[in-house]
């Protein structure tokens, strides 16, 4: 089964890896920044990071031909978990209303780079054709 790398115009990688990538129906995405698109500009505000993160992801799951119904699990990293939890929430139940057909999420803690990152996120989807 051949792999296929996922680019998207919102967002890329320094070093020479693809945003995300397809091997069959199974889709994972690298470390996801939630850089404003087209840039490495971050939002100051945690709302628009989380903005940038489920954009960025909409995107890759397009471009692998899915959507967020194909959505398996997402995890988060943040350096305080709870200051990104009311926004995150409110863009979880925009980006997947229904209560009973939602995907796994969880949230790691991770060191403050002082990068200004707030918030970052990975995704596992299952695409069939």
């Amino acid at each position: 089964m051949p792999r296929r790398s996922i680019h998207i115009e919102s967002l890329s990688h320094l070093t020479p890896i693809p945003v995300a990538t397809r091997i069959g129906p199974l889709v994972t995405c690298s470390i996801t920044a939630p850089f404003n698109p087209g840039t490495r500009e971050l939002p100051p505000d945690i709302g628009g990071q989380i903005a940038n993160l489920f954009h960025h992801v909409g995107a890759m799951l397009d471009e692998a031909g899915g959507a967020w119904d194909n959505v398996a699990k997402m995890t988060f990293y943040a350096p305080l978990p709870s200051e990104i939890f009311a926004a995150l929430n409110a863009a979880w139940e925009e980006h997947f209303p229904e209560p009973a057909s939602r995907p796994s999420r969880h949230t790691m803690i991770v060191p403050d780079d002082k990068s200004g990152i707030r918030v970052c996120c990975d995704f596992i989807a299952y695409i069939e054709d």
